[in-house]
């Protein structure tokens, strides 16, 4: 296509994106900040009509979460969408613990796998196509298929060093890791620190005693939980040698 003055117009040619692109382009970023919105606005417009503090909101979670045979299953799915709104997972593993007890240890293991994949599901969908131009002898490409080929293993020694949980998520789906053995080397090597982080919230007083400030640990627990971490920063060294011994050249 030409101007007026004759010159061509480079790219006059191509279509505006129609709105059912723009949608498949960005209805995940749409559809998440309005799910963030609601449940944000939702909560201080119930915590304004009945006049509830910070305190007295999270009593009323607390007490539905432990006391409700539904509980378990609203924290499991509140942690599976927890990547949704960039919410820590440190804090809940320790409020699985704090609420439950040692039994928040199973809770916490089914939310956590769930919400990695959610996590990973989402690094995966946001990372399409942006590796596939590059370089394949790029740095990039070559750590990115170092991954792939030693999926388990690489997310396994992340794991069990207790590197950021969802950004390993993200990551191995912006990378198109394997899910399976992402799903695997997850649910193997967040063991440790589930367990480690749950004994450590179940290692602290009552809900009451902490709004007050009056935080009381039990030593049991505590130490269990010190010990654990140990144990699993050992295997990680354990699992990096080995790997390191079955492939010198990388």
């Amino acid at each position: 296509m030409v101007d007026e003055t004759g010159n061509e117009v480079i790219g006059a040619n191509l279509e505006e994106p129609s709105l059912s692109g723009r949608w498949r382009r960005h209805g995940t970023k749409i559809a998440t900040l309005g799910l963030w919105v609601i449940v944000v606005g939702g909560y201080y417009l119930y915590a304004r009509q009945n006049d509830l503090t910070f305190n007295d909101a999270v009593t009323a979670i607390a007490e539905f979460l432990t006391e409700s045979i539904y509980g378990p299953l609203l924290y499991m799915v509140i942690y599976a969408l927890r990547p949704l709104f960039f919410f820590p997972a440190t804090i809940l593993t320790l409020l699985g613990g704090f609420l439950f007890g040692p039994i928040g240890i199973i809770y916490t293991i089914i939310g956590s796998n769930s919400s990695a994949m959610v996590a990973y599901g989402v690094g995966r969908y946001f990372g399409r196509g942006v590796l596939e131009d590059e370089d394949e002898n790029g740095f990039v490409q070559r750590y990115a298929q170092r991954m792939r080929d030693n999926s388990f293993e690489t997310i396994l020694i992340m794991r069990l060093i207790f590197l950021p949980y969802d950004l390993v998520n993200y990551a191995a789906g912006f990378l198109r890791i394997n899910w399976k053995a992402f799903l695997a080397a997850t649910a193997i090597g967040s063991v440790p620190g589930t367990v480690s982080f749950v004994l450590l919230g179940a290692s602290f007083g009552t809900l009451d005693e902490l709004l007050a400030g009056e935080i009381s640990l039990n030593p049991i627990t505590l130490i269990s939980s010190v010990v654990i971490i140990g144990l699993s920063l050992a295997l990680s060294r354990y699992v990096r040698r080995r790997e390191s011994g079955e492939q010198p050249q990388a």
